[in-house]
């Protein structure tokens, strides 16, 4: 009978089995001695090895049983007698001259082993596997009771094993030999084993001595005369209860922290059970996918056959009956029979007018026959050398049959076409030399700062583009795609991450009534691209210039309007631009600003011409209904003041990014500016979000502003207040 406590210790102990196995038998440890690389090898084994690699460096057959004091010496011997025997009686033997080989590779890490002049000798037993085996092996036949060494028979099941006299006995056996007042009373018993270990760990190289220092160095347990003038005495020590708590204490921390990522592995575990189910279905679709492209290579073989045999016999019967014929003919120039037989006949004819009637075509038959006597030439040829076929080709095209070396070939996610904002497009490309494939599955997940969410797989997809919605604002996302080709997966495309916009997109297109100088702006007809051009009056007036003029901005607001909530729209202003200001702007002061022009093109209106004194910038700032940042000749340029940065030159002149992209939050009345690419914030102010605000961008000289394809075509809608 099994109790319940030693069912669970026997599944706890079976869980570890692949521990316990030693990496050259395959079999549970049998008294592991300890390599220097910290692996662990049964004894029997470790000697095998040694004799495998190096036969003519055996020494000290029994050296162990001859050392009666060591630990290493309980409990078993020699492994190897007959095989050392065979080396002896072959003549084999090391020559005093010859320098002895001690190493061999290790069959857990293949480091190459040096076990030193004391050999296998020199190792330390695992006491700690040996225990833990011994537990298993003890949990595994539980059923199976140990009984007491002392009894008389029958014996009776063990309830202690003594280490001291390493015997297990029964409750009377016990009290009978270790009675009392004795020194047996005072030795040491545990629960039934047949594991007897020594009570202390003595040092290899010094039997009589008891290992009680940890060389560092050599990660190994020595004693004080290793230290004072052994092989470890300049060797970095310390002490055995040291070592002992340090090598505790990160165990236990390393344990702990597996143990804390157990969802982590439980989910690692599950993805790859979910590859190799992937792998054994896409390997027998694979396996059937090949064999059908074998069926149809079988079947245009046998059409083609079936084609070629047909062709050959038709030929060959039609060669048959045009020399069958031949001789026919040739049979009737023979005496009394055929042509010539029947001419005779004809001969004999007396009646002139049927004669005559007669002969005309005999005679023209018999000339034929004298014609074709004198150019004999066989109606067909026998040779039929152009039917023999040329597979030299073929054979080698079948020779080299072999799975492509493009296959289906990994997708390639194309970072520069893509677009992520609420919604997203995402844009990738099968590379060349590669199949078509069928269909691509898109993945794709959130990542989260504690850790990652699951990836999410959207439809099949028979394009090389797909859009994704619904994805969460101010978030990372990170996409991968593969190509399918009929039931055979490519490997997944790097993964690529992109980051979404602090708020949802807003939609506008530009407007070409307000304000709008026709002179120097055009606008394309999808109003969603706008270009500074020079004035046709200015170019018609040319040859009056002779001086530099200054020339005012050109504004254009977008078609919708802004009244509450957070939106970011995104933009592409040409490299070659000379000056565009990009913001918002207030239709509180709009009307006003354009039915009653400023003098702006004066310089005192100009902030950075170094000509005002400062008192017109604040007033000129209240007074225009424009919130805008200066971006022009591929540098960005932060306002002045900002106090974000100083007012020096080299900080306030940003590289221009290839996308740019305004967040307005009407409600906490702030405008924001980001790098769209890596959406990082480039500037940030208050604004006066007074009545409703669009989008606004200024020109001057030669440039232009493309509003960025976004993917929704939804107009803005405010939810009501509830």
């Amino acid at each position: 009978f099994i109790g319940e406590n030693s069912v669970s210790v026997l599944i706890r102990i079976r869980n570890i089995e692949r521990e316990l196995i030693c990496p050259v038998c395959k079999e549970l440890f049998t008294h592991p001695l300890i390599l220097p690389c910290q692996h662990s090898v049964c004894h029997k084994c470790v000697k095998e090895l040694f004799l495998l690699y190096h036969e003519d460096s055996v020494t000290e057959v029994g050296s162990e049983s001859s050392n009666p004091g060591s630990p290493r010496s309980v409990g078993f011997g020699s492994p190897s007698i007959e095989r050392i025997d065979r080396l002896v009686r072959s003549g084999r033997k090391r020559s005093s001259l010859t320098p002895r080989i001690t190493t061999f590779p290790c069959p857990g890490c293949q480091c190459d082993i040096d076990l030193g002049e004391r050999g296998v000798n020199g190792l330390f037993r695992n006491f700690t596997l040996e225990t833990i085996v011994e537990r298993y092996r003890q949990a595994a036949r539980a059923a199976t009771a140990i009984m007491c060494d002392l009894c008389k028979p029958p014996p009776q099941e063990a309830t202690k094993s003594c280490m001291d006299c390493k015997a297990s006995y029964c409750n009377e056996c016990f009290k009978i030999h270790h009675p009392w007042g004795t020194p047996k009373a005072q030795h040491e018993y545990v629960g039934p084993t047949t594991n007897f270990r020594p009570k202390v760990l003595m040092c290899p190289e010094h039997e009589m001595e008891k290992v009680n220092m940890y060389c560092e160095m050599c990660r190994r347990p020595v004693c004080h005369l290793c230290k004072l003038g052994g092989s470890h005495a300049n060797h970095r020590v310390t002490s055995m209860s040291s070592a002992y708590r340090i090598l505790k204490e990160k165990l236990a921390k390393s344990i702990h922290y597996l143990i804390s990522k157990e969802d982590q592995v439980k989910t690692q575990i599950f993805e790859l059970e979910h590859l190799i189910e992937q792998t054994e279905s896409n390997g027998q679709n694979a396996r059937k996918e090949a064999d059908a492209q074998f069926e149809r290579l079988f079947k245009i073989l046998e059409e083609r056959q079936e084609c070629i045999t047909q062709s050959i016999e038709d030929s060959r019967l039609s060669r048959l009956e045009k020399l069958r014929s031949q001789v026919e003919e040739y049979q009737g120039m023979l005496e009394n029979s055929g042509l010539v037989g029947y001419a005779q006949e004809v001969l004999k004819e007396t009646d002139q007018s049927c004669f005559v009637q007669t002969a005309k075509e005999l005679h023209t038959r018999v000339q034929k026959a004298t014609e074709s006597l004198k150019t004999f030439c066989p109606a067909a040829h026998p040779s039929f050398q152009e039917f023999v076929l040329d597979v030299s080709k073929e054979e080698d095209l079948l020779c080299d049959l072999s799975f492509t070396k493009a296959g289906t070939g990994v997708p390639v996610i194309k970072k520069k076409c893509c677009q992520v904002y609420n919604e997203s497009l995402i844009c990738w490309e099968q590379p060349g030399d590669t199949l078509p494939v069928d269909h691509y599955v898109l993945e794709y997940r959130k990542l989260e700062k504690d850790d990652d969410s699951p990836w999410q797989i959207s439809e099949e997809v028979h394009s090389s583009s797909t859009v994704i919605s619904d994805l969460d604002t101010n978030s990372v996302y990170s996409f991968r795609v593969k190509g399918c080709r009929n039931t055979v997966c490519s490997p997944y495309s790097k993964e690529v991450s992109f980051h979404t916009p602090p708020a949802p997109v807003f939609r506008f297109l530009f407007d070409d009534k307000c304000g709008y100088n026709t002179e120097h702006l055009n606008v394309n007809k999808k109003r969603d691209s706008v270009e500074c051009v020079a004035g046709f009056s200015l170019l018609l007036g040319a040859e009056r210039i002779h001086v530099g003029c200054y020339t005012s901005l050109d504004y254009i607001i977008g078609d919708t309007g802004i009244t509450k909530g957070k939106h970011f729209w995104a933009f592409q202003i040409d490299p070659h631009s000379y000056l565009v200001k990009v913001g918002v702007a207030s239709d509180a002061k709009l009307q006003e600003w354009l039915h009653n022009p400023r003098d702006i093109s004066s310089p005192r209106y100009d902030q950075d011409s170094g000509h005002d004194s400062g008192s017109e910038d604040t007033s000129f700032d209240l007074l225009q209904p424009f919130t805008l940042v200066a971006v022009g000749m591929r540098k960005f340029f932060i306002p002045k003041g900002s106090s974000a940065t100083s007012n020096d030159y080299p900080n306030r002149a940003l590289p221009m990014p290839d996308s740019i992209g305004i967040c307005l939050d009407y409600d906490r009345s702030k405008v924001t500016f980001y790098d769209v690419d890596h959406m990082k914030c480039l500037y940030e102010r208050q604004v006066d979000c007074s009545g409703t605000m669009y989008p606004a961008f200024a020109l001057m000289g030669s440039g232009g502003v493309h509003l960025e394809e976004f993917l929704t075509v939804k107009r803005v809608e405010y939810p009501d207040d509830t």
